[in-house]
């Protein structure tokens, strides 16, 4: 006969193995699921017109999608720190595509940064991002006895962050190398890195990349778009003045209004907006969504967020502080960039809105790096 305090234990264990987040997971995977109906709405029109069905675009990205869910149940399951001893292997592995996609790459827009897989097509800078967090994570925790250290610790880690940001920077892939230079950054000063040490390797970056960014004329132009816009924005009259992308991207969430013109009314997606499906699609969400829309999916990034912080504060181990901050750290980014450019606060970028834009690559591995921080968490819980 099971005594009291062996039932008791079994009741532990098994509450233990069935912790999750739910805000996390809720608002994470609610956005990968409302994406098939923006996705669809934003590219509709687009792929009757290319392919001949209006559903195409559609039936990809649900596929994708129902992938990256069964990606989060099997990394939420997996112990993080096995992840550990694969480190460095990975980064070295993301490292090699880079290469190799910078040598036999397939060229969209006179930019190499994909690699073709018969019908598919893997983005190395996804999975580099990503191998960086987790190997960046794993030396801060190594090295936090002696992490004030510029050469011992400080230099090891900078020769990451500029190698991984360089290769992506050739391709060229501007807004990608310098979002992974701030994440890096960022991931050094909440691993308690040296303050003027960090301060140093960002004024560094922030020249580099003044220089880099001038260095091409299509650069260049973007810059002054962005500079000139906002003495032609602040009257209503001028906005023919602005970069016709952002344009575009104003007009529909003018259109929205409020409460929006409804699911599957947006006007500016038949082929005024390029890019409705990618990068813009959070200006057609405005449009048939309106502004109650636009909050919503605000607030879901925020509750993300908050969840991923708390996450990293519980987490019984440095790796996993480290590892949850991160990942938390780049959704963040890519969010608040993404929803800048659309609504017209910072230079356009080609980043994607995370768990919402069209693509493959960049839905999977976020997906991954969701079900690494349910892991987390779910860990923190244990005795």
């Amino acid at each position: 006969m099971a005594t009291p305090t062996f039932v008791a234990n079994l009741r532990q264990q098994a509450l233990q193995r069935s912790h999750i987040d739910w805000l996390l997971f809720l608002a994470s995977v609610g956005l990968m699921l409302f994406s098939v109906a923006f996705v669809y709405s934003a590219s509709s029109y687009f792929a009757d017109v290319k392919f001949g069905s209006t559903e195409h675009l559609f039936v990809l990205h649900t596929i994708r999608v129902a992938l990256s869910l069964l990606v989060v149940l099997i990394f939420s399951r997996i112990d993080y720190h096995i992840l550990w001893r694969y480190s460095k292997s990975l980064l070295f592995f993301s490292l090699i595509c880079l290469v190799f996609v910078l040598i036999a790459g397939t060229s969209i827009k006179g930019a190499k940064r994909w690699i073709g897989l018969g019908p598919f097509s893997f983005q190395p800078s996804e999975l580099a991002k990503f191998a960086l967090v987790l190997h960046l994570a794993r030396l801060l925790a190594e090295k936090q006895s002696y992490i004030k250290d510029f050469q011992r610790a400080f230099v090891p880690m900078l020769f990451w962050i500029g190698l991984v940001a360089a290769s992506i920077a050739l391709q060229p892939n501007f807004s990608t190398a310098g979002v992974i230079f701030v994440l890096g950054v960022l991931l050094l000063f909440i691993g308690n890195a040296n303050v003027l040490h960090i301060l140093g390797l960002f004024a560094i970056g922030v020249v580099g990349g003044g220089v880099y960014g001038v260095s091409a004329p299509y650069r260049m132009q973007r810059i002054t778009d962005f500079t000139e816009q906002f003495s032609t924005m602040l009257y209503a009259e001028n906005i023919r003045n602005v970069n016709y992308q952002l344009q575009q991207a104003i007009l529909a969430f003018g259109n929205g209004g409020v409460f929006g013109m409804g699911p599957g009314q947006s006007r500016q997606r038949d082929w005024f907006l390029p890019e409705s499906y990618g990068d813009f699609i959070f200006s057609i969400i405005g449009e048939e969504y309106g502004f109650v829309g636009v909050m919503l999916i605000v607030l879901a990034f925020s509750l993300i967020l908050w969840r991923g912080f708390i996450t990293a504060r519980r987490a019984k181990d440095d790796f996993g502080r480290f590892l949850a901050g991160g990942i938390t750290i780049t959704f963040a980014l890519y969010a608040v960039i993404n929803m800048g450019v659309t609504t017209g606060l910072l230079p356009t970028t080609g980043l994607p809105l995370p768990f919402i834009s069209y693509g493959g690559t960049a839905i999977l591995f976020s997906a991954a790096a969701l079900g690494i921080l349910l892991n987390i968490s779910a860990q923190s819980h244990k005795d």
